[in-house]
């Protein structure tokens, strides 16, 4: 696993001119710069740079890098601040921690309530954020079940609290907070298949939000709706939601993830040079914003996402080269040393990216190996896999329908299928 932050600024600026790396390299090199200098610029710097190896070229590539591209090195992502490893790819606290130690700190946090003169004091409010920020960084690998349940029990005990003698101000406070734990329930309501549960929790989340006049909360109730489109395959349907939520989101994580997810849309319906668009739109915003704390929690965009989600987009725009690049890339990001992965759902989705790419390329036992190796992934979004699985399936059956490894694949896509419609996620364990 890498501790590199990657420049996704400078990755966006060559996918949207439809380059490779080595054009990239060359057309640096022919520059007047390039020329003058001798620069020997190839395929593997310009990696180097992209994976964020290099914060800041040697002044010569700088100024080829602008000559090339009309825009200076810190709008394509360059940094004078060298600033060694990164909080980007590993958060302090492990996310399969983060389930315990929200437990640890409500047990404090209710005992401290006890003691209070008010129903909710200022340390009650904080330690109930802190609570809800640590649930939603358990989601990228604790079991969606398991997370359920705990955020149901949460809203329950915070809902007696809305109850309670509250001040303007807390009460303010305690509907965002309540907002944001309603927002990560839909999100796990829908993995598990529990369609009308977690449309009920978006909107509430959206309502929550619209009542406070919190835009990113807002903007993110948005992108779940993008994100149920997309998946139920209403594409036109993602780019409107998007486009919704961008108008309220703000510069924030949100209006990353929402960019990103019009991207997908619109590369689902083919429009290949407004999805690079929207691409470069995102990687823009994601690089005006800091380093994020904790890039684990569920409502906070990293630069490593944006990787994952252009792979995606890449896959459906059947540009296999530029596809395969950013799955294998993503998959690297988030496996450590001894194999397990930091986003298990990521790297589900860049397998299937993978095995679309191989089945196109007419390598079907490699294609099987990547569906399979999707499947084979502890957590896991069903509602996402049976959905990715489909798109990886349809090509094997149209390529390989006679061929007994499509046929067990395609068993596999079917008992998921199954058990996402049957609510019994165990199926497949």
């Amino acid at each position: 696993m890498p501790d590199y932050i990657p420049n996704v600024r400078l990755r966006a600026w060559r996918n949207e001119k439809h380059l490779s790396r080595w054009q990239m390299a060359e057309q640096i090199n022919a520059t007047p710069v390039g020329v003058a200098e001798r620069l020997a610029c190839d395929e593997e710097r310009v990696r180097r740079w992209e994976a964020g190896e290099v914060r800041w070229p040697r002044t010569p590539y700088r100024l080829a890098l602008t000559q090339l591209t009309g825009l200076e090195p810190e709008a394509l992502g360059f940094s004078r601040n060298r600033q060694s490893g990164s909080r980007l790819i590993e958060a302090h606290v492990m996310p399969v921690d983060a389930l315990r130690a929200e437990a640890d700190l409500y047990g404090t946090m209710e005992l401290a309530q006890q003691l209070q003169a008010s129903d909710v004091g200022t340390g009650t409010l904080e330690a109930l954020a802190e609570a809800v920020d640590l649930l939603c960084r358990a989601y990228p690998v604790v079991p969606a079940g398991t997370l359920r349940d705990r955020t149901q029990k949460r809203l329950a005990q915070i809902n007696h609290l809305l109850a309670g003698r509250l001040t303007l101000a807390q009460h303010r406070e305690l509907l965002v907070i309540t907002g944001w734990l309603t927002a990560l329930l839909g999100c796990v309501h829908y993995d598990l298949g529990e369609r009308e549960e977690a449309e009920t929790a978006r909107r509430t989340a959206f309502e929550m939000g619209r009542q406070v006049g919190h835009g990113e909360l807002v903007g993110w109730a948005h992108e779940m709706s993008a994100w149920f489109a997309l998946v139920e395959g209403r594409y036109e349907d993602v780019v409107t939601a998007a486009r919704m939520g961008q108008a309220v989101a703000g510069t924030s994580s949100a209006m990353v993830q929402l960019t990103l997810q019009e991207a997908r849309g619109l590369a689902r319906i083919g429009d290949r040079r407004e999805a690079d668009r929207a691409l470069t739109r995102g990687a823009e915003v994601l690089g005006s914003l800091p380093m994020p704390d904790h890039p684990d929690h569920h409502f906070v965009f990293d630069h490593a996402k944006w990787v994952f989600y252009a792979a995606t987009c890449y896959t459906w725009l059947a540009d296999d080269d530029r596809a395969e690049e950013h799955a294998r890339e993503t998959i690297q990001m988030h496996t450590r040393p001894d194999g397990t992965s930091n986003a298990p759902m990521r790297v589900a989705d860049a397998h299937i990216d993978l095995g679309i790419v191989h089945a196109r390329r007419g390598d079907l036992d490699a294609a099987v190996g990547e569906g399979i190796a999707a499947f084979d992934i502890d957590r896991r979004s069903l509602t996402d896999l049976v959905n990715r699985a489909g798109d990886l399936d349809r090509v094997l059956r149209q390529r390989y329908r006679r061929e007994a490894l499509a046929r067990e694949f395609h068993e596999r896509f079917v008992t998921a299928r199954q058990a996402l419609a049957n609510r019994r996620p165990g199926l497949l364990d």
